[in-house]
């Protein structure tokens, strides 16, 4: 019997892709970019991050960030010899090799940068005539052999200091050199020679053979003793006027350190190590802390004692660096975190919504093959087979373009991101294809959004969504974004759950304004209005989805807008802060007085339009309060002229106040040291005045002051205690800085017109003050990442719109057809379509404005941008807190897309339905 021969089949997948490779295409493009957005943003946090951390260890001083291992001398008790042989060059260099390979992981050094030497710790008087003497007193200096001299400077003059011989104790002779700096400062030359005092009845003679001038003056080798490039002026300690003296260092060859120990200036020994910073990474950061704290008195500060010496120690500051990077850390993350979840959310939904179009698209084709016998797993298989062969090579696509667009990061985050966009996607049409089919369907009735009936369940997991939302938003207002113990997701996502909800009332809410409207549009004549409106009634209630959607994303976006604009307003109100106006001019301290032709000068400046002339004091005796206290500091007396100060103050929104209340009665009259005066006063200063006047002593005059208004800010001062006084009441009055206003100022001319030669003039600029407040990788990379999610959201929305639009696009397109036969012009077309739509796009943009308004107003007083906008945190900086702002572009712009979208959808969709017959729209047996 022969065997039946096999009847040829066509591969399913294959198939598939051949008869819809544009919608194939458009599926993995999605699926690329959601996958690059998901893998990208974990490496781009890792990134930000790690540059962060590089960026503060590298951008604080070399005094701060370098470890310092340091002994004392050998000890008295050692004969000479052996004392002379532990600080000889090869001994040094021995233990330096060996000190670099004990540090614990992950601390590297930069052998380049890092030095050691022998150095006399306390300062030797100079008493030879030829040294500069500014105040009477000789200099002070200090005598260093550091290693590496000629690898880190450059000779200018003479030769390199070295050692003919074998130094010891008893050498009489010594060879050095100095910086450039030191040689100007103190007069000295080569072949000048030093006499150092021993301890014995010898000297020891140090002889200047050259002069160098650093290599790289700012890198750890010079700076992290400054001393070694530049001398400085110190003062005495003394009760009297101050009197200052020269100390500076001189450099010795590395075998000369012998000869220090016979010196009173208590030499030490030390190992300077500059950390390597290229190579640290964030996830470093705990390990890196447990390394310093065992460094400075741990199991690595003895293994470090075995090589250097059992009287070592460690001194750094990188542990106070890594505290203050993990504070910012800590402060942006939670903030970050919000725009992620709020993004992903939209992603997800968005997703869903395409699982939704496709399986909608063959709704009748699955019924077919169910009604026919097929299993819902072999055609939920064959789904997933499809659906995998367009979604994995775009996810893995989208974390190698990840991978290659942010490099130094962890690979796995961003695999397991893109990892879960791909097992969505492949598992939304399956999933819908099972629920819906679970049954064979022979014909499914209308679901209109007009008259559908919310179902009990759905009643619950809206009940369900309210209480998370209302919880999470408690949760914000309460204690902020800043969780203890971390981020706190449920926080994070508090503006998705407040979009949520307010999508499902939305929803709910919507049919009613609709039946209203549908009624009166049918007592109109026409029909165009009529049926607009009936069909957008029609409207399936799976259309909550896109709704979500936009909602969501609207949400989302407004958000991360708000977070930009604050973060720019907090920087600007700083800079304000800072100069008190456009420009500020003045003397030196604040307290010199300005010359009448230097202020007239200034005033005529190209760009100056208006100018507030300051009388500034500092140190006012306050009058002790109730308890008997006297406050040390005393208060900052400022004089001004009420008219121009009050217009500055309004200006810069700087403690505004009427210039009326402030104008002194009695200015003019004979100086009374009983004349009561008006003052703007601080909050400090109004609790200790009370409501009683109070006598004040200054240089500018006596007189009594009273509050006549409480402002906890002012533009003259940026202290939190002073008194603001009409100037017309001083005795003695004088311009000690000059608050100008302007557009277009023009900084070269205003210091040009400032310059004196006489005396020493300030001027500032907020524009320049504002160009201060650069970003820190941290900062930009947090900023970057809300910048895409803004974009993110608004194309996530716009997409959602088409993707709502697409769905019902075929029955549209039918319908147009029909009403054609029946003499519908092809503007009426149009605009049918187009009031169809317009319903639930208005619905979307409207809804998304008030949610993304009432989020923020909701969330800002749990958000605090100011670790976001000022890297000096709050409370070091010129601001305490940086409120979040609702920035109206990001509100209006994505719900303006939002409607332009729908209307242009609906006029292309008309436009080539009215290119194509009828007949072509309406074919035999076509089930549309």
């Amino acid at each position: 019997m022969s065997a039946r021969p096999a009847t040829a089949c066509a591969p399913w997948v294959r198939t598939r892709l051949r008869t819809a490779p544009g919608t194939a295409c458009a599926f993995a493009l999605l699926v690329l970019v959601t996958a690059f957005l998901a893998a990208a943003f974990p490496r781009s946090v890792d990134a930000y991050e790690t540059k962060g951390l590089r960026h503060d260890l590298g951008a604080a001083t070399p005094a701060h960030s370098v470890l310092e291992l340091k002994g004392p001398q050998p000890g008295l008790e050692l004969r000479p010899a052996a004392r002379e042989a532990a600080v000889r060059e090869d001994t040094m260099a021995a233990a330096h090799a060996q000190v670099l390979k004990r540090l614990p992981a992950p601390l590297r050094a930069d052998t380049a940068e890092s030095a050691y030497g022998v150095r006399t710790s306390t300062p030797i008087a100079a008493g030879e005539p030829w040294f500069p003497r500014p105040y009477g007193l000789d200099p002070a200096l200090t005598y260093v052999t550091q290693s590496g001299l000629s690898s880190h400077a450059t000779l200018r003059t003479g030769s390199w200091p070295a050692t003919p011989g074998t130094v010891s104790m008893t050498t009489g002779e010594v060879q050095a050199a100095v910086t450039e700096e030191t040689a100007k400062a103190l007069r000295i030359r080569t072949g000048a020679t030093i006499a150092v005092p021993t301890r014995g009845e010898d000297t020891l003679t140090v002889r200047i053979t050259g002069i160098v001038a650093p290599k790289n003056p700012a890198g750890s080798y010079w700076s992290s003793e400054p001393l070694l490039r530049t001398p400085s002026l110190v003062a005495k300690p003394t009760k009297d006027t101050p009197r200052y003296y020269w100390i500076a260092a001189l450099l010795l060859p590395p075998d000369a350190a012998p000869a220090l120990l016979a010196t009173a200036g208590q030499p030490e020994l030390y190992w300077r190590i500059a950390p390597d910073v290229s190579r640290l990474t964030a996830l470093d950061v705990p390990e890196l802390r447990t390394s310093v704290a065992s460094l400075e008195g741990g199991p690595g500060l003895l293994a470090l004692r075995d090589v250097a010496g059992a009287t070592v120690s460690m001194a750094t500051d990188l542990d106070e660096i890594l505290t203050g990077y993990d504070g910012m850390r800590s402060a942006i993350q939670p903030v970050v975190t919000v725009a992620a979840v709020g993004i992903g959310a939209v992603a997800v939904v968005v997703l869903l919504m395409t699982g939704g179009l496709l399986a909608s698209r063959r709704h009748a084709e699955l019924a077919l093959l169910r009604a026919r016998g097929g299993s819902l797993r072999g055609i939920g298989g064959r789904l997933l087979a499809e659906t995998a062969v367009a979604a994995v090579p775009a996810g893995a696509l989208g974390l190698l373009l990840a991978a290659l667009t942010v490099g130094e990061a962890r690979l796995w985050p961003a695999a397991v991101g893109a990892g879960a966009v791909v097992v969505l996607v492949c598992a939304a049409l399956p999933l819908r294809t099972a629920l819906r089919h679970r049954t064979p369907q022979t014909h499914v009735g209308r679901d209109d959004l007009a008259t559908a009936r919310p179902s009990r369940r759905r009643t619950v997991a809206e009940l369900t969504l309210l209480v998370l939302a209302v919880g999470a938003v408690l949760a914000l207002r309460r204690r902020g974004t800043d969780a203890e113990g971390g981020t706190d997701l449920l926080v994070s996502a508090a503006p998705v759950l407040v979009g949520l909800i307010a999508a499902v009332v939305l929803v709910r809410l919507y049919p009613l304004p609709l039946r209203l409207a549908l009624r009166s549009v049918s007592r109109l004549r026409g029909a165009v209005g009529f049926l607009s409106l009936a069909r957008a009634g029609r409207t399936s209630a799976a259309g909550t989805l896109p709704l979500l959607a936009l909602l969501v994303a609207l949400t989302t976006a407004a958000f991360g807008g708000s977070v930009l604009a604050g973060v720019a307003d907090a920087r600007d109100d700083a800079a304000v802060l800072a100069t008190g106006a456009d420009a500020r001019v003045t003397g030196e301290a604040d307290s010199v007085p300005l010359s009448a032709g230097l202020v007239r000068a200034v005033e005529k400046a190209e760009g100056v339009r208006g100018s507030a002339r300051v009388q500034v004091e500092f140190g006012v005796a306050l009058p002790a309060a109730g308890d008997g206290t006297q406050d040390a500091k005393g208060t900052t007396l400022v004089g001004v002229d009420p008219a121009t100060y009050s217009a500055l103050a309004r200006s810069t929104g700087l403690g505004p106040f009427p210039a009326d209340r402030l104008r002194a009665k009695s200015a003019g009259a004979a100086p009374d040291e009983g004349r009561v005066v008006p003052a703007l006063v601080s909050p400090s200063v109004a609790e200790r005045l009370g409501g009683r006047p109070l006598g004040l002593r200054a240089l500018a005059g006596n007189f009594q002051v009273k509050a006549a208004a409480t402002v906890t800010r002012t533009p003259a001062v940026d202290g939190s205690s002073f008194i603001v006084v009409d100037a017309a009441a001083f005795t003695h009055r004088q311009t000690t800085a000059l608050l100008l206003t302007g557009s277009g100022l023009d900084a070269k001319e205003l210091r040009a017109a400032a310059r004196h030669p006489d005396e020493k003039i300030a001027v500032q600029l907020r524009s320049e003050e504002r160009a201060t407040y650069v970003d820190t990788p941290m900062q930009s990379g947090a900023e970057r990442i809300y910048l895409a999610a803004i974009i993110a959201g608004a194309g996530y929305a716009l997409l959602a719109v088409l993707l709502s639009l697409l769905q019902t696009a075929p029955e549209r397109t039918t319908l147009l057809a029909r009403l054609r036969t029946m003499g519908l012009t092809s503007r009426q077309g149009g605009r049918l379509l187009g009031f169809e739509a317009l319903p639930q796009a208005l619905l979307a943009a409207v809804g998304g404005l008030l949610v993304g308004w009432a989020t923020i107003a909701l969330l800002a007083p749990g958000v605090d941008l100011v670790h976001l906008a000022l890297s000096s945190g709050s409370g070091t900086g010129p601001l305490d807190t940086a409120p979040l702002r609702t920035d109206p572009w990001s509100l209006v712009l994505p719900a303006l897309g939002v409607i332009v979208l729908t209307g242009a959808v609906a006029g292309v969709q008309a436009w080539w339905a009215g290119r194509r017959g009828s007949i072509t729209e309406l074919r035999a047996g076509d089930s549309r």
